[in-house]
């Protein structure tokens, strides 16, 4: 749906070849030639709040006007010099309103107003990304209007709001996914529970080769810490004899939506790397946009047959726990958090959490670990005085993996929960814990209790958030436990039921 001018006006002309505001558009939407089944939504209210035959939300660039969604056209671009939209973009931070285009002398002339579909209404507020126009929401029909209310061209540009604030989301999203490697220090603290394993993870944009993966990950495959790394350096690094299987086991788990698994070796060092993930996220045709996945050395392993087949099915069992967790952990965190900096935030203490109880079973050869010892990991980050602040009574109780991660994540979130608005969000205030082994029809069970006193007067929250559903679903791996929280007044309880 696009109207064709004799000559473009020098303001469009400005704008669409303005470097810096194609800059933003490129750098913040480099997927616009896709349409985005997130934005039907905004195009869809637009149409039903102007009665209007078409609506469009559009990007525009040096040549074409992309159409993100649509409603009332199956088009999904148009010349960008021909475009209504290129003027409201051109005039910035303004909205535009033609009436009855017939009768406007920008407009009269236009093909598709003096032919078919013979337009005549238009109502365009712009998408602003950076201080930069990249783009519109607008409504056209073939009826003109005698007039348009403000509060409708207010709605417009709440729509028009929304859509910049839905591709800034997006587009750091993205960021996070794909530059991984070249975060600062803080965003790098979201791969530490899988280098605190020494598990190589990587993130494979398919459509631009780039792949942004940990330091353990260029470790194993002999690259610098420092560099850049596309499909084809990790490809050519695979063992020549192993490389063609290896790509064909990953497209056919591309196919079939399923999960890759395979094994290879590296063709400088001959040291052997299992390789295990699944694509991540596909475009509204279905086709694959991002793989993400782990990569283990398992060249020790190899050494010794029977050592390498107990050892592998532990590490295969455990990577496909942590990566579904890692994605779940993801995608709850971002339902409830909608700022950049708390996702971060909240995201990285949950990926903490996760990597001290790695480290622990790491190192102890994912056998057991000391319940004292998996407490004073999690908690040691939210106290400035541990021995003041936590006071811990016990009997000796040892824990399996599953147990470790599910209850480290539990301690994190009360622990969080404690420093945000309990008691250690006050200088005396101090959390109890008492862990005791009780036997149970012939199985022993521990039976933890975790009791804050000294802390301000607790209110029970109205609403649960993803904290509180961590809480209570952190444990779900073990048979026959439970996490039960009560918010007293004197300061919230917990009491935590485990198998051993």
């Amino acid at each position: 749906m696009h109207v064709r001018t004799e000559k473009t006006d020098p303001p469009v002309t400005r704008l669409l070849d303005a470097p810096e505001r194609l800059g933003v558009l490129h750098a913040t939407v480099p997927d616009m030639a896709v349409p985005d089944r997130d934005f039907d939504g905004i195009a869809e209210i637009a149409a039903g709040l102007f009665d209007a035959q078409v609506a469009l939300v559009t990007l525009i660039d040096r040549q074409w006007q992309w159409f993100k969604a649509a409603v009332g056209t199956d088009e999904t671009r148009a010349p960008a010099e021909d475009a209504f939209c290129a003027h409201v973009a051109a005039a910035a931070d303004s909205s535009l309103v033609v009436l009855d285009a017939s009768t406007d002398p920008r407009f009269a002339r236009h093909r598709q107003v003096k032919g078919p579909p013979f337009l005549r209404f238009y109502a365009g507020a712009p998408i602003m990304l950076d201080g930069q126009a990249v783009g519109t929401v607008c409504v056209l029909d073939d009826k003109p209007r005698a007039d348009v209310s403000q509060s409708l061209i207010h709605q417009l540009r709440r729509l028009a709001a929304l859509a910049a604030s839905l591709f800034k989301v997006k587009d750091e999203a993205r960021r996070r996914a794909l530059k991984e490697a070249a975060l600062s220090r803080e965003e790098q603290r979201h791969a530490m529970a899988l280098e605190a394993a020494n598990i190589g993870s990587w993130l494979w944009d398919i459509r631009s080769g780039a792949i942004a993966g940990n330091s353990a990950l260029k470790r194993m495959f002999g690259l610098s810490a420092d560099s850049s790394v596309g499909a084809r350096d990790i490809f050519g690094a695979i063992h020549v004899d192993d490389r063609g299987a290896t790509f064909a086991k990953l497209r056919q788990a591309m196919k079939a939506d399923d999960e890759y698994d395979g094994m290879f070796r590296i063709g400088d060092t001959g040291r052997w790397l299992l390789g295990r993930g699944r694509v991540h996220d596909r475009d509204t045709k279905g086709n694959p946009l991002t793989f993400i996945g782990v990569t283990i050395d398992v060249t020790d392993q190899q050494a010794s047959a029977q050592r390498t087949r107990l050892l592998l099915k532990e590490l295969n069992h455990r990577v496909k726990n942590t990566l579904a967790m890692l994605q779940s952990l993801a995608r709850q965190t971002l339902r409830q958090t909608s700022d950049p900096a708390e996702f971060m935030t909240a995201f990285a203490g949950r990926l903490q959490a996760i990597s001290e109880a790695h480290g622990l079973l790491s190192d102890h050869e994912w056998g057991t670990i000391r319940l004292a010892d998996l407490i004073a990991k999690q908690l040691l980050p939210h106290v400035s005085a541990y021995a003041d602040q936590i006071e811990l009574h016990k009997d000796e109780v040892s824990l399996g993996p599953d147990q470790a991660v599910g209850l480290g994540l539990v301690l994190h979130e009360l622990a969080t929960n404690a420093v945000k608005y309990g008691s250690l969000s006050v200088p005396k205030g101090k959390v109890v814990l008492t862990a005791r082994n009780v036997v149970e029809d012939g199985d022993t069970v521990l039976h933890l209790t975790w009791s804050e006193v000294g802390g301000p007067p607790v209110l029970e929250p109205k609403r649960r958030g993803f904290g509180s559903i961590l809480i209570e679903r952190s444990l779900d791996k073990v048979l026959g436990s439970s996490v039960k929280v009560e918010y007293l007044p004197a300061g919230v309880t917990a009491l935590i039921r485990l198998p051993l």
